[in-house]
């Protein structure tokens, strides 16, 4: 029997990156999946015919997580598509780099708004349906950087970080009720983006990496296939670090 079979997943910002290779992952391991994208339609429609291709359901929905209206409206609407809700993963994210000292007070709202707010806004959506349950796990997409900071990177690091404390937060709240909170800390990770940057700049963090190597979106959804399996029942309020060693 697969490790995820008949559970219900929901993942927001499942288009690309990380969250496309989680998708992926989760259908191979038996999960029907409702996925969340903001505006690229056609990649999610193709991501939703290949994972039903793999004979799970699977939905798109174009929905913005940092949205707190419409994070509400997403679990309404997958809650009468897919009947129950037993995984969340709040992977949706974005970054605004630059230093301290140039960054733009609008470029720091938006990346605690999008990455941070949304958490929230769809924990506190979700949780009246896992609530009936008695059950659920949710897992937050955090960073290394969240955990160690980065030049540069004040609005990420922050909005990381401010991660980590509410998924502890909501771990002791809703323990009693069988619904378990954690967190995932990738390190790097090589997709789509740091596609983008030149191949001396990549081997430069690969060589910094324990494991030599940059992670890749499948290394974080087996982590998230154990945080939503039953493996883990006994574990929430944990930050797992998915870095190759890079926080040793």
């Amino acid at each position: 029997m697969k490790l995820l079979e008949g559970k219900n997943v929901i993942i927001t910002g499942a288009s690309r990156g990380i969250g496309k290779g989680i998708a992926r992952v989760f259908a191979e391991n038996g999960a029907n999946v409702a996925f969340t994208y903001a505006s690229s339609e056609a990649p999610a429609l193709e991501l939703e015919k290949e994972l039903t291709d793999l004979g799970v359901k699977a939905k798109a929905y174009k929905s913005n997580a940092a949205d707190f209206n419409q994070a509400q409206e997403l679990i309404e609407a997958v809650s009468n598509d897919f009947d129950t809700i037993d995984v969340l993963i709040n992977n949706a994210g974005i970054t605004k780099d630059n230093l301290l000292m140039r960054i733009s007070e609008e470029d720091f709202d938006k990346v605690i708004e999008v990455n941070l707010k949304s958490v929230f806004n769809m924990t506190k959506a979700v949780q009246r349906t896992m609530l009936k349950q008695r059950k659920g796990s949710i897992i937050n997409m955090s960073s290394v950087v969240g955990v160690k900071g980065n030049a540069g990177q004040t609005n990420y690091a922050a909005s990381k970080a401010g991660i980590l404390g509410f998924t502890k937060s909501v771990a002791l709240e809703l323990g009693s009720r069988n619904i378990r909170c954690n967190a995932i800390a990738p390190g790097f990770i090589e997709t789509e983006m740091t596609g983008a940057l030149d191949e001396k700049t990549v081997q430069g963090w690969r060589d910094g990496i324990p494991l030599k190597r940059g992670g890749t979106p499948e290394d974080v959804a087996n982590a998230c296939v154990f945080l939503a399996s039953d493996l883990s029942a006994y574990i929430t309020g944990q930050v797992l670090n998915v870095d190759g060693g890079m926080l040793t």
